[in-house]
C-alpha cells in the first residue's frame, strides 16, 4: 500500500474535505467498481458515517482527507485497494509521518485503536487511524492485559459437557434449568458431541424458553437487518459481576448443599455460568443485610478515632461464606466494596458526615482496615468506592466538597502510608445532579485523580459516561432492582407490588435494554444488583426487589429467573478485553470483538412474533451474512469464530 499511502499524503488540495455526501460518494463509487460484497451501497454509506460518528474532530478530518484521495483515482483497482486501506488504517490522508519505530502507516507501537504511549487513535507519531497492533496495544487507550480469555470458549469441554453437550447448570447448547444437551446429561457428567467446533454458534431465549442452543445458516444473499463493522471500534470492555449480601446467603443456607454448589456455578463458571469477573460487598450493612450495623459499633456512639472496636467479625457470619463459595469457582474475582452505612459517631445529628480532620481520618482509617482485615481472611479488595449514593443516601450525607476532599487528603494518603494497592474510585454516583457533580468535579480535579482510578455510576448517571470516560473507566455499578412504585423506562408503574417482585420475562426484557443503554453510553463493565435472595425480596426498607437467581424457601429450590439468563447472554460470551464494535440497522443490537478475534452479536425483537434475521458481519465493503430467527419478546447471541 506504499503507493497509495504515498498518494493520500499528498493531495492536500483534493476533494478530501468530507461532507455530508463523503459516504454516499465512496459507497456509490465502491458498488460501480464492484468492491461491495454482502452489503448494499445504502449499508456501506451508514457504516461509514457510524465509523466517522466514532471518531474524534482530528481523527475524522484525516480520514475524510484519506477518503477523498480515494475518490479522486480513476482507476477501481486502486480505488478498491485505497479505501480498503483507509478502513483498515493502513492510509490516510495525512499520512507519511514516521511513527516511532514504525511506518507510515502508524508503525508498531500503535493498535487499530491506541498503543502504549500512542494517541486515542494511533500509536506514537504514526497516522490518527493507528497502524499495525504493538504489543500490549491498548483499547481505548486502556491496558488489554494479558489478553483475557473468551467468555463463551470455543464448545470446548465443560462441567456440563462439551460442544452440544448440556447440564443441570447450563452448558453452551443446555438448559440452564437442567434440560439435557444433545449427548450431555442432566448432572452434566458425560462429554456431549462436537467440542472445538470453528462453526457460528447461536444461543436464543424466549418465553418459557430460555438458553436454547438455536440454528444459524450462513447465506450467501439477502440484506442484512443488522450490519456489523469490525473498523468501528469503541470501549474496551471489562467484564460483568454482581454484589454479595446476607440475605442472599441467608437464602441459600436453607437449600442442599449441591444446589448451592450450582448456583454459585451458574454465576461465576467461565462455560457453564454467567462468568461474572466482578463481585461487589458492603463495608457494613447494605439494604440486604440482616439488619442494620457498621464495623465499628460502640457503646452510646462513643467516638472510636484509632479504631479500637473495628471488627468484621459479624461478615465471618453470612457475607464472607457466600465470598468464600464464589471463589471457589473463580478464584480470580475482582472483590470491591462501597458502605452504605457509617458509625454513627461519624455522623452529626442531621446525618451529615462530619468534616473535621479527626473524623475524616478515621473514616479513611476505617476503609483502609476493612481491606486489612479482608486480607487476613484471604480475601483481597481491589477497590473501594467512598459511599453508596451519597446525593440520595438519608443515612450519610455527604457535600461535594467534602467527598473530593475526603478522597484525595484522607482516603488516598492513608491507603498509601498502609501500603494498600487497593484503587479508589469515585463511587458510587446515582442520583442527578447531586452525585453527577461530585462524579464531574472529581474528574477535573488533578490532586484527586492522582488517587482515583475510575468512576463507578448506577441509575441516573448515564448521560455523564461519556465525560468521565475521557478520565478513566467507568464501571456501571448497579443494576436497576425492577419492581418500582415510580416511572421507570421500559416498566410499567401499574405492575408495582409491595409484597413481591416480579422476577418474570417483562423484567427480562426490562433487564436486556438497560444493560444495552449502560453498554452503547460508553462503560467499562456492568454489576448485577443481587445476585440471589428469597422468592419474597424484601429489603430492610420493605422494598420487594428482583434478583438474578430467587430461593423458595419452602420448597427449598432454587429458581433461575429471566434476568439471570438475559446477564448470561451477554457475560458469558462477551470476554474481558473485548472491544465494542460499530452496528448499524437496529438499535437493538450490540456487536464485540473478543481478544481471540471472534465476533459476537446480541440481539433483541421487542415484536410480538418470531423475526427471522440476517447479521451481516465484516466491513463497510464486504459482509459475511448468517441468518437466524429471534424468539417474539426475546433475545439471542450470536458468536462467530475468527
Amino acid at each position: 500500500m506504499v503507493g497509495v499511502v504515498a498518494l493520500a499524503a499528498g493531495i492536500a488540495g483534493c476533494k478530501g474535505g468530507g461532507g455530508p455526501d463523503l459516504g454516499a460518494d465512496v459507497c456509490k463509487k465502491a458498488d460501480t467498481c464492484g468492491a461491495l460484497s454482502g452489503v448494499s451501497a445504502g449499508q456501506c454509506q451508514d457504516l461509514i458515517n457510524t465509523s466517522l460518528n466514532s471518531m474524534s474532530s482530528d481523527a475524522r478530518a484525516s480520514v475524510e482527507k484519506a477518503y477523498g484521495a480515494c475518490l479522486d483515482m480513476t482507476d477501481c483497482t486502486a480505488f478498491n485497494a485505497c479505501i480498503v486501506g483507509v478502513m483498515q488504517g493502513t492510509s490516510t490522508g495525512t499520512a507519511g509521518t514516521t511513527g516511532t519505530g514504525g511506518t507510515s502507516a502508524g508503525g508498531t507501537g500503535g493498535s487499530a485503536i491506541a498503543g502504549t504511549g500512542g494517541t486515542s487513535v494511533g500509536g506514537t507519531g504514526g497516522t490518527s487511524t493507528g497502524g499495525a497492533a504493538g504489543t500490549g496495544g491498548t483499547s481505548a487507550g486502556g491496558t488489554t492485559g494479558s489478553g483475557g480469555t473468551s467468555a463463551a470458549g470455543a464448545a470446548g469441554t465443560s462441567a456440563a459437557g462439551t460442544g452440544g453437550g448440556g447440564g443441570a447448570i447450563g452448558g453452551r447448547g443446555g438448559s440452564a434449568a437442567g434440560t439435557t444437551g444433545t449427548g450431555g446429561s442432566a448432572t452434566g457428567g458425560t462429554t456431549g458431541t462436537g467440542g472445538g467446533s470453528t462453526a457460528p454458534e447461536l444461543m436464543t431465549s424466549a418465553q418459557n424458553a430460555y438458553w436454547v442452543a438455536g440454528t444459524v445458516t450462513k447465506v450467501t444473499s439477502g440484506t442484512a437487518d443488522v450490519a456489523v463493522d469490525k473498523n468501528t471500534t469503541y470501549q474496551r470492555w471489562d467484564g460483568f459481576g454482581g454484589c454479595f449480601n446476607e440475605m442472599g446467603w441467608d437464602a441459600l443456607s436453607v437449600l442442599p448443599a449441591d444446589q448451592v454448589t450450582s448456583a454459585m456455578k451458574l454465576l461465576f463458571d467461565a462455560t457453564a455460568g454467567a462468568n461474572f469477573v466482578y463481585g461487589r460487598l458492603p463495608m457494613g450493612a447494605s439494604d440486604y443485610a440482616i439488619s442494620w450495623y457498621t464495623l465499628d459499633d460502640t457503646t452510646n456512639n462513643t467516638a472510636d478515632y484509632t479504631m479500637a472496636s473495628f471488627s468484621i467479625a459479624r461478615d465471618r457470619q453470612k457475607l464472607i461464606p457466600f465470598i468464600k463459595a464464589a471463589l471457589q469457582v473463580k478464584p480470580s474475582l475482582r472483590l470491591w466494596a462501597s458502605p452504605w452505612v457509617v458509625p454513627k459517631w461519624m455522623l452529626d445529628s442531621g446525618n451529615n458526615m462530619k468534616s473535621d480532620a479527626q473524623t475524616q481520618g478515621a473514616h479513611a482509617l476505617y476503609m483502609a482496615r476493612f481491606v486489612e482485615e479482608y486480607a487476613k481472611e484471604g480475601l483481597t479488595i481491589w477497590a473501594v468506592h467512598p459511599q453508596n449514593e451519597p446525593g440520595f443516601s438519608g443515612r450519610v450525607r455527604w457535600t461535594q466538597a467534602e467527598l473530593i476532599t475526603f478522597m484525595k487528603t484522607y482516603l488516598g494518603p492513608t491507603f498509601a502510608q498502609r501500603n494498600l494497592t487497593a484503587e479508589i474510585w469515585c463511587g458510587t454516583m446515582s442520583k442527578d445532579p447531586d452525585d453527577t457533580n461530585i462524579a464531574k468535579a472529581t474528574a477535573m480535579d488533578s490532586a484527586a485523580l492522582q488517587y482515583v482510578k475510575g468512576f463507578g455510576v448506577q441509575w441516573n448517571l448515564q448521560p455523564a459516561v461519556m465525560t468521565l470516560a475521557a478520565k478513566g473507566p467507568v464501571m456501571q455499578t448497579e443494576h436497576r432492582c425492577g419492581n418500582y412504585n415510580f416511572d421507570s423506562p421500559y416498566w410499567d408503574k401499574m405492575r408495582y407490588s409491595s409484597t413481591m417482585p416480579q422476577n418474570d420475562h417483562l423484567y427480562g426484557e426490562e433487564s436486556w435494554q438497560l444493560i444495552r443503554d449502560w453498554i452503547v453510553s460508553g462503560v467499562n463493565s456492568y454489576s448485577a444488583w443481587n445476585m440471589v435472595l428469597d422468592t419474597v425480596g424484601k429489603s430492610l426498607d420493605n422494598w420487594p426487589q428482583n434478583a438474578l437467581l430467587t430461593v423458595d424457601r419452602t420448597a427449598k429450590k432454587l429458581n433461575v429467573t429471566p434476568a439471570y439468563h438475559v446477564f448470561r447472554h451477554y457475560s458469558q460470551y462477551i470476554a474481558v478485553g473485548a472491544t465494542r464494535i460499530g452496528t448499524t440497522g437496529s438499535t437493538d443490537a450490540l456487536a464485540f470483538k473478543n481478544p481471540d478475534g471472534s465476533i459476537v452479536v446480541q440481539v433483541y425483537n421487542k415484536g410480538t412474533s418470531s423475526k427471522r434475521m440476517i447479521v451481516g458481519i465484516g466491513s463497510a465493503l464486504s459482509q459475511s451474512l448468517y441468518q437466524f430467527d429471534v424468539p417474539a419478546h426475546g433475545w439471542d447471541t450470536l458468536r462467530v469464530p475468527q
